[in-house]
This record gives C-alpha cells, sequence and structure tokens, in this order.
C-alpha cells in the first residue's frame, strides 16, 4: 500500500483498501496551550502518529486530523490541588499566565462536529470507525463515547472511541511524556530553552504543566511538577517512541479483534 492517508489516495486505492480491511480512522483533538516549550497541536498530532502507526500495522485509512475539542472549569478542589485559590473560573488549560488561549469548542458544537464527520465518514463505507482521541478532558471523552454508542447502534457500523495513549493512568499536561511524544513526532516543535532553567522549581500554576498525580488529587506540597514528570530533565524522543509504538500496537490488535468480531457470526 502506498501511503494510509485518505487525503492523499487516489479513488481505486481507497476501494482496495476498504476492501481489504474497512477500517477508518478519525484522529481528532484541540489546538490547545501545551506550555510554552511544545506545539499547540499536541493532542492532536499525537493522535494523528497514533492513528497513521496503527492502519500501517492493522490495515486501514488514516482521515485528515480534526482540530477540535472541548474542555470545561475546573472544579475547586483541582484548581486547589495545582495551587490556585480555588474560586478562579479557570476552563482546561487556560491559565492565566498563558500568553496564548487554548481554541476550545463549546460541548454542544464540538458534538454537532463530530456527528456531522460522523456522517461523513458512514457515506465511505467502512464498517469500522475509530475515533483516535489525544485529548483527555472527562467531558470531551464524554462526547465521544456517546456518539460512538449511538452511532454504532443506530448505523450498521461499529464506531469506537479511542484514547492515543498507551495507558490512561496519571495522564498529565505537557510534562514528560507529551513531551517525549512531540520530541519523537516533532522533534523541531520542541523547545525546553522556553522553559526556567531546571535549577529552578516548575510551578504548575506559572506554566500551566501539570503533572498526572495533581490530576487524581495528590499534588506536591509546593504545588511544582516533580522530578520524574518535569520536562526538562525527564523528556527523551526514545521515551516517546516507546509510547508510540505501545499505543499503535494496542489500537491495532483492538482493530484486528473487532473484524474478527465482524466476520464470526458465532462471535
Amino acid at each position: 500500500m502506498r501511503t494510509v492517508s485518505f487525503a492523499h489516495m487516489r479513488p481505486a486505492e481507497i476501494v482496495a483498501e476498504r476492501a481489504r480491511c474497512p477500517v477508518i480512522y478519525q484522529p481528532l483533538g484541540p489546538l490547545e496551550w501545551h506550555g510554552p516549550h511544545l506545539p499547540f497541536g499536541t493532542d492532536p498530532l499525537h493522535a494523528e502518529a497514533v492513528a497513521v502507526r496503527a492502519a500501517q500495522l492493522a490495515g486501514g485509512v488514516v482521515m485528515p486530523t480534526l482540530f477540535w475539542g472541548t474542555e470545561r472549569e475546573r472544579r475547586p478542589e483541582l484548581l486547589r490541588d495545582i495551587g490556585f485559590i480555588g474560586d478562579e473560573w479557570i476552563v482546561g488549560m487556560d491559565f492565566p499566565s498563558n500568553t496564548v488561549p487554548s481554541l476550545y469548542a463549546p460541548e454542544d458544537v464540538f458534538g454537532l462536529v463530530v456527528r456531522e464527520q460522523l456522517n461523513l465518514l458512514l457515506r465511505l463505507g467502512f464498517r469500522v470507525i475509530l475515533l483516535v482521541n489525544g485529548h483527555g478532558a472527562t467531558n470531551h471523552m464524554a462526547v465521544l463515547e456517546r456518539l460512538a454508542a449511538e452511532y454504532t447502534v443506530a448505523s450498521g457500523a461499529h464506531v469506537e472511541h479511542v484514547l492515543a495513549f498507551a495507558s490512561t493512568t496519571n495522564i498529565g499536561h505537557a510534562d514528560a511524556h507529551e513531551t517525549s511524544l512531540m520530541m519523537a513526532i516533532h522533534p523541531d516543535s520542541v523547545d525546553l530553552a522556553a522553559l526556567p532553567p531546571a535549577s529552578e522549581p516548575l510551578r504548575c500554576t506559572d506554566w500551566a504543566i501539570v503533572n498526572g498525580d495533581t490530576f487524581t488529587g495528590c499534588p506536591t506540597p509546593d504545588r511544582t511538577v516533580p522530578p520524574g514528570c518535569d520536562p526538562r530533565v525527564s523528556s527523551n524522543p526514545q521515551r516517546g517512541e516507546s509510547s508510540l509504538e505501545r499505543s499503535a500496537e494496542g489500537i491495532a490488535k483492538r482493530v484486528r479483534a473487532l473484524l474478527t468480531a465482524r466476520d464470526d457470526p458465532g462471535v
């Protein structure tokens, strides 16, 4: 197969791949602040890289990435864990110190965009549609889960939401993990020099960089990013590459299982 990218395929190539492996992947995620050292497209670019690798392993076609997503206001208890007072109105990762706002869509608008995209994908005739998501916001994922369930029942195709992360445990934001991912995918987009020297504490409130334990209610006493999650000291492309491989292999395994289930009337 010449390419897995729908946008770069000729009609005959699309038809041939659909007959061989009727799976289509839709990467998506919002354009969002990821510290001063990472690109705004970190989440969707991560989803895109994982989708392409999964398609190369298991077959199928990858749609152009959908740079859309949603977020909600932060709960007071999480704001306090991050280091704020707790009565601030902060949506997603748009902290007061950020220099550029994230492009979050309202939840209802995001749902309409994904719904219409699913309608378009169904017209293409693929039997399995995977929404490959790079964004971990609870409400964002809930929209995708709800639409996947609805369309699976109503359309005759199987629609599923899958996370681009190899593990859903303690996912941080703009931390060493996500920095390592970008080092592996788009190294020219990473600039660690935009962060303060490693000798200085990396305060979550100052940079909108938050480790996974803080999101789950276990922050450090001084509300800083711990060394193991600090992008300045614990990021490397090898770590990112390993995560990408695990994610792609996990999704490819799921694709094979879905196709087997659909082809076996006894399943």
